[in-house]
């Protein structure tokens, strides 16, 4: 337990709270929110809480910070933290490089397991350790002992007759998606992290990966309809205006687009009135095939399943899938516009119940081609697939929905 610091140009005033407190709280913040926090705390409690969160956050907060306070934790910090953290913010995020810790407990090839097993027990005082890295003198990695075969083995024996060959480890350049996938089927508690050469720079945890493929899965249901990836529930409003507005109005300047489209069949609309009623029906469907296509190429693409050349493939299955649920659909929408109709004595009852399982058709398969084609086009030109997604898609499927009615309406009745 150790008492909080004000800062003279910091805004937060803080009560005592022990590390473990503090570094939950961080992970709940955005990124500005917990480097403000961080810059009130004292150094060693800073770096004390830093300590204790995922690497990754650790890496934006301390970005965050200004050179001079940032100076001043690498100051208060030990060397290999230091070190460890300047290296990591080289690494792109997303990455498995921004969430490396040092290295420890690294042994040589011809050390026994006696004097290492001393070395681990004075280790264990002060850090958890799960295996033990061999390095050779280059400082590549060689090979992994485990500490059931660091307490079963003979004293005399070196660590190169008991250590495990040709280790699994992950580069630092691997985005972390790819890393998640060569890790499935392995649950280790912490993996090795070495260069191009071999050399061991670092050690990844399973579960801060863990942890930050599920902020970035959390994210993309907000990311899709403009919520900024940062903004968390404790964000002050202010910054949840900031990120929040500015795609509000692009869906605004989008629903222009629909109302456009009405607006180019107004005399339709005043005319056949009854065609309104059936406005939000196609909206609503057709928006609905659309996003079912964009949730699963979104997932495709998470997952890595859509690989290069089945683009095709898949428009191909959503514009099937799109007519198939368009004309089921349609039907049923055509039968609730032939009894409207007729309850109103409209003597083109049976002519816009078609209408009306045409557009329907119609929508729905280009809903359904265009929540494959957005994200596929904001990866295509380097986009986060996920960012604003839906607000496009909704733009998208209301054109589609309203301009195959009214079209057809006005062709036909016209």
């Amino acid at each position: 337990m150790e008492s909080t610091t004000r800062r003279p140009d910091n805004p937060f005033q803080l009560a005592p709270v022990d590390a473990d407190k503090l570094a939950a709280d961080i992970q709940r913040m955005d990124t500005r929110e917990a480097a403000n926090l961080v810059d009130g705390l004292s150094d060693k409690l800073a770096v004390d809480v830093l300590q204790r969160v995922n690497p990754a956050i650790a890496a934006d907060i301390l970005a965050s910070l200004d050179e001079g306070r940032r100076r001043q934790l690498f100051e208060s910090s030990p060397v290999a933290l230091t070190a460890q953290w300047t290296l990591n913010q080289k690494f792109v995020e997303d990455s498995v490089g921004r969430l490396m810790e040092p290295p420890t407990a690294i042994f040589a090839p011809g050390d026994t397991v006696a004097s290492a097993s001393v070395a681990v027990k004075e280790l264990v005082k002060k850090i958890f350790v799960t295996y033990c890295f061999v390095c050779d003198d280059e400082e590549r990695l060689v090979g992994i002992v485990t500490m059931r075969d660091l307490l079963v083995s003979e004293p005399h024996k070196p660590l190169s007759e008991i250590m495990l060959k040709n280790p699994f480890f992950l580069r630092p350049e691997t985005p972390l998606m790819d890393a998640m996938k060569s890790v499935l089927n392995r649950h280790f508690p912490i993996y090795p992290v070495c260069d191009e050469k071999g050399v061991l720079i670092g050690l990844v945890r399973g579960q801060a990966m863990f942890e930050e493929q599920a902020i970035e899965i959390s994210a993309q249901a907000g990311s899709m309809v403009g919520v900024d990836k940062e903004e968390r529930l404790v964000t002050p409003w202010a910054r949840s205006l900031k990120f929040r507005h500015p795609w509000l109005q692009l869906n605004l300047f989008t629903a222009f687009i629909a109302a456009a489209v009405v607006g180019v069949f107004q005399e339709t609309v005043d005319q056949l009135v009854i065609l309104a009623l059936f406005l939000p029906v196609l909206a609503g469907q057709s928006g609905n095939t659309g996003c079912q296509a964009l949730a699963v190429t979104l997932r495709g693409m998470t997952l890595g399943e859509l690989k290069k050349g089945t683009e095709r493939v898949l428009v191909i299955k959503e514009a099937l899938l799109g007519f198939l649920n368009g004309a089921l659909v349609g039907v049923t929408a055509g039968v609730g516009m032939f009894i409207v109709a007729s309850m109103q004595n409209n003597p083109n009852a049976l002519g816009l119940s078609l209408v009306v399982v045409v557009a329907m058709i119609g929508s729905c398969m280009i809903s359904g081609v265009s929540g494959a084609l957005i994200p596929l086009g904001l990866r295509r030109v380097g986009a986060d697939p996920a960012t604003a997604s839906s607000i496009f898609l909704t733009t998208a499927t209301d054109v589609a929905s309203m301009g195959m009615l009214l079209g057809l309406a006005t062709l036909f009745f016209m």
